[in-house]
């Protein structure tokens, strides 16, 4: 689709969905043309590099920078990372508060209070421009996801974001 006669990427968000709301999200976050700059797995034992370092520190950060925001299962894989990122506002009135940041603020924040730090590492670092999620409904879905995210590096010779295969 063009807008102002160049093209655009078409977002992969639900549409007609506010992403404010009450919820909890996984979300995979991919390196530039998937360079492995955070770390190795090897034999399934995960080492991080300074940037993986990097990634996982700040992922800690989310919920000190967010009130009504809070992380659960995360990793941190060569060269993307996986997480839930859970927003649970308090409502009053039937109105939830005004300043819950959107799901992505949240990984913008997130992916540029990274980059900032990761450049001074390493002045190639990127990020792929988007994100994944995925709005995690009901509790077996919510299982499946905190165990696909533990066990990831487990499958990392199988995984398609492995480009060594």
């Amino acid at each position: 689709m063009k807008f102002q006669n160049t093209y655009r990427i078409e977002t992969t968000r639900l549409a007609n969905y506010d992403y404010h709301s009450n919820g909890y999200y996984f979300v995979t976050i991919c390196t530039k043309d998937r360079k492995q700059h955070f770390g190795t797995i090897s034999n399934h034992i995960h080492k991080l590099s300074q940037l993986g370092n990097i990634a996982q520190q700040y992922w800690n950060q989310i919920s000190v920078l967010h009130k009504y925001v809070f992380t659960d299962a995360f990793i941190v894989m060569p060269n993307h990372i996986h997480g839930i990122i859970i927003i649970h506002s308090v409502e009053t009135a039937n109105l939830a508060v005004s300043n819950t940041p959107s799901l992505s603020l949240i990984v913008n924040q997130y992916k540029r209070a990274c980059t900032l730090s990761m450049k001074k590492l390493n002045p190639k670092f990127e990020w792929q421009p988007r994100y994944y999620d995925h709005i995690i409904r009901n509790e077996k879905s919510y299982d499946a996801i905190r165990k696909y995210i533990y066990e990831n590096p487990f499958h990392w010779d199988e995984d398609e974001e492995n480009m060594h295969l």
